[in-house]
């Protein structure tokens, strides 16, 4: 394996408060050595390896999404494990954990095996499973959680539908303190939701459209976050996009809750105004909300109440985003783009830089305690998980250039302005943008 020295980059680590320029080795597939720029030449004389310089961009850990949809087994046509591995190294991650809302859905240790057999054949990145709460999604008895667990589950969830039956979540969170992993939820009641295509407001009124209102998610959140407390289990709240759910955790967590969150890039930057100029690109579960609600999600973040940030990355076919948004399906092509949208937050002096990566490095490899390797960090010994990215680059979001099979997404068109330049995953180097070059190679 290829040992690289980076060199001169600003290397932002949260795990460890390091904000500084310097410069990494990587050896074997792990970090080696951290140090300063001047340092770096005497380093590398003391092995062979490629050099990769970063002057005036960022060195950060490689990106963790503990939500994605990869679509196999069952949806191909959507997305690959090795299509969909690709795109998430073109954004910066390096781990991605898939939703079992494939057919047939991931219920059983075989399935899981599957995953993990095309992943080490064919995936760029590293791809851990997120299997069902219930046997086939069918929110009707719970799927084998023990024996799952053992196999390499890292969570569980149904997501794509709401797990509505209180004493089976009840009964799943009561498994989930004795596993130690998190129960993650897709908080909708379907039955406030029922036909809705767009958040419920004077926009879905305008348009005509049926709308989704945020008292669906509130309700669900309050009853997981009770059930929760009850059973002292570990609820994870995904996609949060009202105000109402981001009060209902903060207040959860000070009284002791064992409860976590996560925001996408979507929820964060755009708001219900995108349905009226994208039409069925802007049309995700849960919905844009109003600007009011992107405000108290940048808040939660802030402080701490919204731990992470994952994508919900969802690749759909050209036709199932075709036609009246009525009959489109939900869903946003998103790992391409994440890190793009995010730093609009970043420019606009809405968070650090900082902060950003560490609720997408650091924040979620606490989430998986450890279990699969030293991840979201660049310390010494870590996994040589590793993005480079130019905060400053300006870029056009060209679909025809996506890696994913899905090029669904309300940013077609647009200039972003933050990139991510080149990606190592476990030392290899999985993506290089074209203005990225090794400089020399330097030999003993």
């Amino acid at each position: 394996m290829t040992s690289w020295l980076i060199h001169g980059g600003r290397i932002i680590d949260p795990c460890r408060g390091i904000d500084r320029t310097g410069s990494l080795m990587v050896s074997d597939g792990r970090i080696s050595w951290v140090g300063s720029e001047d340092d770096a030449e005497r380093i590398a004389q003391s092995a062979d390896c490629s050099v990769l310089s970063a002057n005036g961009l960022v060195i950060c850990s490689g990106f963790i999404d503990l939500h994605c949809h990869l679509r196999e087994p069952g949806f191909e046509e959507k997305e690959t494990i090795a299509s969909g591995t690709k795109a998430a190294a073109r954004g910066g991650f390096t781990t991605v954990c898939c939703m079992p809302n494939t057919d047939p859905p991931i219920d059983s240790p075989a399935t899981i095996d599957f995953i993990r057999a095309r992943a080490k054949k064919e995936g760029a990145v590293r791809v851990l499973p997120i299997t069902c709460i219930s046997r086939g999604r069918q929110g009707k008895e719970l799927a084998p959680m023990g024996e799952l667990a053992s196999a390499g589950a890292i969570g569980f969830s149904d997501d794509g539908s709401p797990m509505l039956d209180p004493e089976l979540m009840r009964r799943a969170l009561e498994l989930s303190r004795k596993l130690n992993l998190p129960i993650i939820d897709h908080c909708e009641d379907t039955v406030l939701t029922s036909g809705g295509v767009m958040n419920e407001g004077l926009i879905s009124c305008a348009l005509g459209l049926p709308g989704m209102p945020a008292i669906a998610e509130d309700k669900i959140v309050a009853r997981d976050i009770k059930l929760a407390e009850e059973t002292k289990g570990w609820i994870h709240i995904a996609h949060v996009s009202t105000t109402g759910s981001v009060e209902l955790v903060r207040q959860a967590k000070k009284k002791g809750v064992h409860v976590t969150a996560e925001v996408t890039p979507h929820h964060l930057t755009l708001t219900e105004e995108k349905v009226k100029e994208c039409g069925a690109m802007a049309k995700v579960n849960p919905p844009l909300r109003t600007d009011k609600d992107v405000q108290a999600l940048i808040r939660g973040l802030k402080d701490g109440t919204i731990d992470i940030i994952a994508t919900d990355h969802a690749p759909h076919t050209r036709a199932n985003k075709e036609g009246e948004i009525t009959g489109a399906a939900f869903g946003i092509s998103n790992f391409e783009t994440a890190l793009g949208s995010l730093m609009r937050l970043v420019h606009d002096g809405q968070i650090t830089l900082s902060a950003l990566i560490a609720a997408l490095t650091s924040e979620p490899a606490k989430m998986l305690r450890g279990k699969h390797g030293k991840l979201g960090t660049l310390a010494p010994g870590a996994e040589a998980d590793i993005v480079i990215l130019d905060p400053e680059k300006e870029w056009l979001v060209d679909t025809d250039k996506f890696a994913s099979r899905g090029r669904n997404t309300p940013l077609a068109g647009n200039v972003l302005k933050g990139k991510v330049m080149a990606t190592f995953c476990g030392g290899r180097l999985v993506y290089k943008d074209e203005l990225i070059r090794v400089e020399e190679t330097i030999h003993r």
